[in-house]
């Protein structure tokens, strides 16, 4: 390339460093690989309700503290944004209007920024989930710590280069839904009695027959390091659902702030200038826990349990790190599609019947499964007959990252690694909104609770096809005319 038209090219690229179009990979490899890494805290105040359970919980200590981890990537033509929020799930309400902010402030599109939750549930409330409401001023508070956390990576970037590497953690993910003998399941929360799997069974029982579906052992993962060579930041992704084990009113990023701090302290990352930045992302983990059901619990102290895994899950991502080969330069590219999918709302019959179920309980809190689903049911039913929900796709050279706004079941995870156009690709779950579990058209037919009726499971039956059509359309986007290996 002669050097009046590297100029005038470099020139370009500073005006058009928001654009979601590629130019020639030619052109694009005479600019600079930038990035940039930055978090905010968002650990709450107390009193405020705790998300993940039945009932109402409310946040008396703060164990460790809560953030938004943010990785900003620019090729010199496109710019992509992650933020990774110690969250149980995030509204699209909320991530829609820290898009629209980020957008408005530094010219990136929304549909260049992936906003996703960790799945702690220990964190507080954001969106209303069975009888936990959010606290409005916390929910002001999060979308406001989502923009900065962005808007500092992105003050942060300067030239850098990427590579990508993969582990595996095979002994500390198991498949939570579980075929029993017959006759051993019960009924479900509605009174029928033809379920097929149970979640979370008892532990090293005699009804046990097998688990009811596969697991996802990898951690990938995208490094990101200096100019000269030193930590800037890490993105990992593993599938597993989170860990718990705290103390009943603890706020706690759990096993995914644990991971951050753990693989810092590996990478001799401590105390740099910029600050480094590990994430840990969630994968597809919509049945997928840390419970080893063949064998009995064993007592542990608090907080045990996510160290242990956080700090294996580390050290296989360090032990990969080694055989990282890093680029000077990648190529970016971004795809999203908001479709509509279907409701699953109560019938005429199952409405009453939920309705007369409330009006027995003692209330106002309902205690019983069948009095928590029956107030689910009133609830859902008031939801419109379809909902949007966006899906979205990045390219970072030869690595596809799929967003998906759902507690995502494994298989799906699999399927669309499997089908994936380019070898490296994985999914970042509760993604850009949150629209309840997202099983398998198959894994419907067998009941348990990620199919129960409720606003944390509602979609249509056949949702998990209409998505991962969708996603693979996107992968298909962002390859088109790019040239493979960045």
């Amino acid at each position: 390339m002669c050097g009046a038209l590297r100029s005038m090219m470099l020139a370009m690229a500073a005006v058009l460093a928001f654009s979601a179009g590629p130019a020639t990979a030619q052109e694009e490899k005479a600019v600079e690989f930038n990035a940039g890494a930055a978090v905010s805290n968002i650990s709450p105040w107390m009193g405020l309700s705790l998300a993940g359970h039945m009932q109402d919980r409310v946040v008396d200590n703060v164990h460790d503290q809560l953030h938004v981890r943010s990785l900003v990537l620019d090729d010199g033509t496109t710019r992509l944004a992650f933020a990774v929020v110690d969250s149980c799930m995030v509204p699209k309400e909320i991530i829609d209007a820290a898009k629209k902010m980020i957008e408005a402030s530094t010219g990136l599109p929304a549909s260049h920024i992936l906003v996703s939750a960790t799945h702690t549930h220990t964190a507080p409330c954001s969106t209303p989930v069975f009888q936990t409401d959010p606290s409005e001023d916390y929910q002001r508070f999060l979308t406001a710590r989502i923009v900065d956390a962005v808007q500092c990576a992105i003050n942060n970037l300067a030239p850098a280069r990427i590579g990508f590497g993969q582990g595996s953690l095979p002994d500390e993910v198991f498949n939570r839904r579980w075929r029993m003998k017959p006759g051993t399941i019960g009924p479900d929360p509605f009174g029928n009695d033809d379920e097929l799997v149970k979640m979370n069974p008892p532990r090293a029982s005699e009804d046990l027959i097998e688990p009811a579906g596969p697991i996802d052992p990898s951690i990938p993962f995208l490094a990101v390091e200096t100019a000269d060579g030193e930590p800037l930041a890490l993105l990992a992704n593993y599938s597993l659902h989170y860990i718990g084990g705290t103390g009943g009113g603890d706020a706690s990023a759990d096993y995914f702030g644990m991971f951050a701090d753990r693989i810092q302290e590996l990478l001799k990352a401590d105390r740099r200038e910029p600050a480094f930045v590990g994430i840990m992302t969630n994968g597809t983990s919509g049945d997928i826990n840390n419970i080893n059901f063949r064998v009995p619990a064993e007592a542990q102290q608090p907080f045990e349990q996510m160290r242990k895994v956080a700090n294996k899950a580390a050290a296989e991502v360090f032990q990969a790190y080694q055989d990282v080969q890093f680029q000077d330069w990648v190529q970016l590219s971004a795809a999203q599609e908001q479709i509509e999918l279907g409701v699953r709302k109560p019938d005429e019959a199952e409405l009453a019947r939920a309705k007369e179920i409330i009006a027995q309980a003692e209330g106002p809190e309902m205690k019983t499964m069948p009095e928590i689903y029956a107030r689910e049911s009133v609830l859902i039913a008031e939801y419109p007959d379809t909902v949007p929900v966006l899906l979205q796709a990045f390219r970072i050279g030869d690595v596809l990252i799929s967003a998906i706004p759902c507690e995502v079941f494994v298989e799906i995870g699999l399927h669309l690694k499997e089908q994936s156009p380019l070898d490296k690709s994985f999914t970042i779950e509760l993604a850009n909104g949150y629209n309840g579990y997202l099983p398998t058209t198959e894994q419907h037919s067998w009941g348990g609770y990620e199919t129960w009726r409720a606003r944390s499971s509602y979609l249509e039956v056949e949702a998990d096809q209409k998505i991962a059509e969708t996603v693979l359309n996107l992968y298909g986007q962002v390859t088109a005319g790019m040239e493979q290996g960045g």
